[in-house]
């Protein structure tokens, strides 16, 4: 019975216990009571996408997913991640019984990791990697204050599936997509999807940018350190343009559309694949006639950049959230 240990407390967020909790509280009471009309949390809410930077970054912005979320029928919470650490071309468990938070550990789904073992499309995760890997760490505190305020005890805890996702193809993204639709379509199963958006800048080998007198269909330009810094719009303007881009695509509901919108402009959503697999499992279960045309369509409802870049020697990372009524 091992336990991953939390290897980011004390780095990129706190390890002290009381100051993540209140720290968590305060994000979370920056969110409104009711989001476009919609008490939160929102009923059947089961599916967000949230990032995963330091909360100094995005802790604010995962606040608003997480108060979307709808527990109070969860029994198992699948939580999917892009690999930062290692190139893995499809999806990974972990070996652990439990992941450790300052707040408390979770307890891993052993039933539904053995299922999804034994579909033999999935590899383990080793240890080394799993304590470095961050993608899913950073959610792991927000999931925990979560269940402490929506459950009386922590031994009706809703279990954790720890899902490390690589460079997946469209027709991987697809396959894995057909192997969690059922578990998707199950009313006690939530999905959190660990997703940062663009990524811009020379550390980040993407300087992608998109004047406003570019034709409708026609790319943009890459910036180079020479150039002249653009205004027309400025360079956060274009890094807003491209992830709205990506977000009507994801919105939008169609996987097929937000990989080709990847493909045209390059844009560096770290968790693409996450998000990609989790479309096609909602594009599953509607051509299999078990979801209404409504469900599993993401609302966006808060996004931010961790700077506002107008210098080409400049960069930023972009954070989104967001929700789908299952």
């Amino acid at each position: 019975m091992t336990s991953r240990e939390a290897s980011h407390a004390g780095s990129w967020y706190t390890r002290n216990s009381h100051t993540l909790s209140a720290e968590l509280d305060h994000f979370l009471e920056q969110v409104p009571s009711s989001i476009e009309s919609h008490q939160v949390p929102i009923p059947r809410a089961r599916l967000i996408i949230a990032p995963h930077a330091g909360y100094t970054y995005s802790g604010p912005t995962a606040a608003w997913a997480y108060k979307t979320l709808d527990l109070s029928k969860a029994k198992r919470i699948f939580l999917l991640g892009p690999s930062h650490t290692i190139h893995l071309p499809g999806c990974a468990l972990s070996k652990h019984a439990k992941y450790s938070t300052p707040l408390g550990d979770l307890t891993i789904d052993s039933d539904t990791v053995k299922e999804l073992h034994a579909t033999g499309k999935f590899d383990t995760i080793s240890r080394d990697t799993d304590e470095v890997e961050h993608s899913l760490e950073m959610h792991l505190p927000y999931i925990y204050k979560m269940l402490t305020l929506g459950f009386k005890s922590s031994e009706d805890y809703p279990t954790l599936v720890p899902v490390l996702v690589g460079s997946t193809s469209e027709s991987l993204e697809k396959a894995y997509g057909q192997i969690f639709a059922p578990y998707l379509a199950d009313p006690t199963s939530v999905f959190v999807v660990s997703s940062d958006f663009c990524h811009w800048g020379m550390r980040f080998q993407y300087t992608y940018y998109v004047p406003n007198n570019s034709k409708p269909g026609s790319s943009g330009i890459n910036l180079r350190r020479r150039d002249v810094n653009p205004g027309d719009p400025e360079i956060h303007e274009s890094i807003g343009k491209l992830d709205r881009m990506a977000i009507n695509a994801i919105e939008g509901g169609d996987h097929k559309s937000f990989l080709e919108n990847l493909r045209e402009t390059g844009n560096t959503i770290c968790g693409r694949h996450p998000i990609g697999v989790v479309m096609a499992a909602i594009s599953a279960l509607k051509e299999e006639g078990k979801i209404t045309p409504e469900q599993g369509k993401f609302k966006f409802v808060r996004y931010e950049r961790s700077g506002d870049v107008v210098d080409i020697s400049d960069s930023s990372v972009s954070y989104a959230s967001a929700y789908a009524v299952m």
